[in-house]
């Protein structure tokens, strides 16, 4: 993965615990996994994308991170 964007709005700053996210998706490939389909407004592939660019890690893995997360923080608040 390039490590460059095409224009400076994906040079924003973004504070990520970048370890954590190479941690995930190395796990994540160790597990097995069901392929599934969302449908999400261009916006926010856009964002995921710049996000996941900044840190170096796919944006399919970034976007399984935040989800596994948000699962986390649903059952530790159940």
């Amino acid at each position: 993965m390039s490590n460059y964007v095409k224009n400076e709005n994906g040079y924003n700053k973004i504070k990520f615990n970048a370890k954590a996210v190479k941690e995930a998706y190395s796990k994540s490939k160790t597990q097995k996994k069901h392929p599934t389909s969302v449908n999400l407004p261009e916006d926010v592939i856009t964002k995921l994308k710049r996000i996941s660019l900044q840190m170096g890690v796919p944006y399919q893995t970034l976007m399984r991170k935040l989800i596994v997360e948000g699962l986390a923080k649903q059952k530790s608040a159940a």
